[in-house]
């Protein structure tokens, strides 16, 4: 399967042309988090996103919470936060919002390392795992150099070892790269980013 794969749209109007125009070339779809601003224009940013023909997998980001996606997605788009979805025989499991909790404020959709933990134990197997936020001390570098990404998800990374492992969240590290085993980790950032995968 030919996947494109983003994070971080957050309302780019550009941005959001370039992958729709790349997304013919696609047989899956898939965005890691962050399509509108602090709640705010998240039907605008689906509708970006609306030209999209293949199947769509969304995880939310700290930007907007799950229900808000699921209402505002384009119809048949999958919407994941501790669920899987199998498209083509490809089995995609996803965990949205900042983890650990950000320090962003009440608008921000985030969940305590327990949390996430918890809701990412009810994967038992994925091709690609789709989380909003990266794995502690890979690809999850802010422009101080401080690590804060999740112990949670990288446990999960380390338990799964999916082929894949997308996130976004960490502006800084948009572009990054890293293996965890055998899992290949890639902060997507806003950008067209091709992958193949066999189901």
């Amino acid at each position: 399967m030919r996947i494109l794969a983003f994070s971080d749209l957050h309302m780019a109007r550009a941005r959001a042309a370039d992958l729709v125009a790349a997304s013919e070339g696609a047989d899956l779809v898939i965005g890691a988090g962050d399509y509108c601003n602090g709640r705010k224009g998240l039907d605008d940013a689906m509708a970006m996103l609306s030209g999209i023909s293949v199947p769509l997998v969304l995880v939310p980001g700290n930007a907007e919470s799950a229900g808000e996606l699921s209402e505002a997605a384009p119809d048949g788009a999958h919407v994941l936060h501790g669920q899987t979805a199998t498209v083509d025989g490809l089995r995609l499991f996803g965990l949205g919002y900042g983890v650990p909790v950000t320090p962003f404020g009440a608008w921000s959709c985030d969940l305590s390392e327990a949390e996430a933990a918890e809701m990412l134990d009810r994967c038992d197997g994925a091709d690609i795992l789709i989380t909003h936020s990266p794995p502690k001390g890979l690809v999850d570098k802010t422009s101080h150099g401080a690590s804060v990404g999740s112990v949670a998800v990288r446990d999960a990374i380390e338990r799964l070892q999916p082929a894949l492992a997308f996130c976004g969240h960490i502006h800084d590290s948009w572009g990054a790269r890293g293996m965890i085993g055998r899992t290949e980790v890639v902060n997507l950032g806003p950008t067209v980013n091709w992958f193949e995968v066999s189901a």
